[in-house]
């Protein structure tokens, strides 16, 4: 149970960072690259080891992510099943999108191709963003297909409820929890989202980062909880690690007074989440 707590935990905010010098590598493409997969390792380390470092504040966040997925999981029965009815209403093309760009090997192609863009062109802003990709896709990837396999909760087209649970049961049909498309999609949208200052650019691309995972709803493959938690942990991800490069690059994204704040709501016939710009 332990080991499973500390997993969860990765998912929440980490703590503040002292500047380190940066170190530039030279103008050949080889020691770009042989730079920004260091980094890429070195960043997806580093996003697991934030919660040892965790004070106060993080871990009140947690707490707020964990609440907040509780309170989802109360009404996910109906919740899922009113988002399911709306299926047949949404475009195909709509719904083929979310399911064939929340899929891990699509997902790497995206971000391996804007990272190579970046090393072809020498454009570190494209470099950074590839590396802040593959980065946060490989830490909150791999954290997620953990937890599918220990928390072993029932898919909703399984038709076993929301309270079934068997953990490290081979079937896919147990892997529910979190949704690794929602988690994949969203995970990119916001670390692109973090490029742009206009709010309206940045909720156009965390819309369609969200698509994916509320296919996997409409699909009968996830329950709304599981998508909650996977926006938590791609948020969180995303968060830690692009503070880690801000040490490493020039470019750097993190530099505005104000931040993007995220907030579950919940209330009698409400479910949502508060994004502030």
């Amino acid at each position: 149970m332990k080991k499973i707590f500390v997993l969860l935990s990765c998912a929440v905010f980490n703590t503040g960072l002292a500047q380190d010098t940066i170190t530039v590598p030279s103008d050949k493409r080889w020691a770009m690259f042989k730079y920004d997969f260091v980094n890429m390792f070195k960043g997806v380390g580093f996003s697991y080891a934030q919660p040892f470092h965790w004070q106060g504040k993080q871990w009140a966040q947690f707490g707020g992510v964990v609440a907040g997925t509780g309170a989802a999981y109360l009404v996910d029965e109906e919740t899922s099943r009113f988002i399911r009815n709306q299926k047949e209403s949404i475009p195909k093309f709509i719904r083929s999108y979310g399911t064939i760009y929340g899929s891990p090997q699509n997902n790497y192609i995206v971000t391996s191709g804007v990272y190579l863009t970046g090393l072809i062109t020498k454009n570190e802003k494209l470099r950074r963003t590839g590396v802040l990709l593959i980065s946060s896709a490989t830490s909150a990837g791999f954290l997620q297909q953990v937890l599918k396999s220990a928390v072993g909760r029932a898919r909703p087209i399984a038709e076993l409820g929301k309270d079934t649970f068997d953990p490290f049961n081979s079937s896919r049909n147990f892997h529910s929890f979190p949704s690794g498309h929602a988690l994949l999609a969203f995970t990119n949208a916001y670390a692109i989202g973090k490029q742009f200052k206009s709010p309206w650019v940045k909720a156009g691309i965390y819309t369609i980062g969200a698509i994916p995972g509320i296919s996997r709803i409409w699909d009968g493959q996830h329950w709304v909880s599981d998508f909650v938690f996977a926006m938590a942990i791609s948020v969180a991800t995303v968060e830690s690690i692009d503070r880690y490069l801000d040490r490493k690059y020039n470019e750097k994204y993190n530099h505005q007074d104000k931040r993007t704040s995220w907030n579950l709501n919940f209330g009698p016939g409400t479910l949502g989440v508060t994004v502030q710009f």
